[in-house]
C-alpha cells in the first residue's frame, strides 16, 4: 500500500490473484445456472403453447446465457484479488461492479476456511475474515486449498499479535 505525505495510505489494487482454476469453476457454475434457466423458460413456454415468437426468444436467451457463461469468468478472474500485509487484509471482488474492502488486523474476530462441493472438485477453498464491520465479512474465494490453509495460519498469527479488541 502506497502512502502520500499529506493524505496517509492510498488504496491500491491488491497484488494476489485467485487460482486460475477459478475461471473454469465459475464457467461451470454459470453454464449449469444457464441450462436451468433456459429449461425453466422452455417448460413454461411449452405449458403455455409455444408459438414461433417463443422459439426466437428462447434462442436469444440461449445466446445471452452463452455469452454470460464465457465472459463472466474472464472478467471476474481479472478483478478478483486479495492481499495480506502486517496491518490489514485487502480484497477486491466483482465483475460488473468492483468492491474493494480493507480489514485492519486489529478488527479481525474470526478466520474461517470453507470448501464447497464444486470448489472441492476443482481443488479450491474460500477464506472468510469476520470483523466487527456492518458491511459483513471479507471473503477470499477460489484459492488453492494449500494456499487457503497457509493464509488461515498467517492471518491467525498476525491478528493475534496486533493490539486491539477486534470491535
Amino acid at each position: 500500500m502506497a502512502t502520500t505525505q499529506d493524505e496517509g495510505p492510498v488504496l491500491q489494487e491488491p497484488s494476489e490473484r485467485v487460482s486460475p482454476r477459478a475461471r473454469v469453476m465459475w464457467a461451470v457454475t454459470a453454464f449449469a445456472n444457464s441450462v436451468f434457466l433456459l429449461g425453466v423458460y422452455l417448460l413454461v413456454g411449452y405449458a403455455w403453447d409455444f408459438v414461433p415468437l417463443n422459439v426466437w426468444l428462447a434462442l436469444g436467451l440461449a445466446a445471452v446465457l452463452l455469452a454470460y457463461t464465457v465472459v463472466m469468468p474472464l472478467f471476474r478472474y481479472a478483478v478478483h484479488r486479495w492481499e495480506v500485509t502486517d496491518t490489514a487484509v485487502y480484497t477486491q471482488t466483482g465483475w460488473l461492479t468492483i468492491e474493494r474492502r480493507i480489514a485492519p488486523m486489529s478488527r479481525i474476530q474470526t478466520v474461517d476456511y470453507e470448501e464447497g462441493l464444486l470448489s472441492r472438485l476443482f481443488g479450491l477453498a474460500s477464506v472468510t475474515v469476520t470483523t466487527a464491520s456492518a458491511a459483513g465479512p471479507l471473503v477470499i474465494t477460489a484459492l488453492d486449498k494449500a494456499r487457503a490453509r497457509e493464509l488461515i495460519e498467517v492471518l491467525t498469527r498476525r491478528a493475534d499479535v496486533v493490539p486491539g479488541d477486534a470491535t
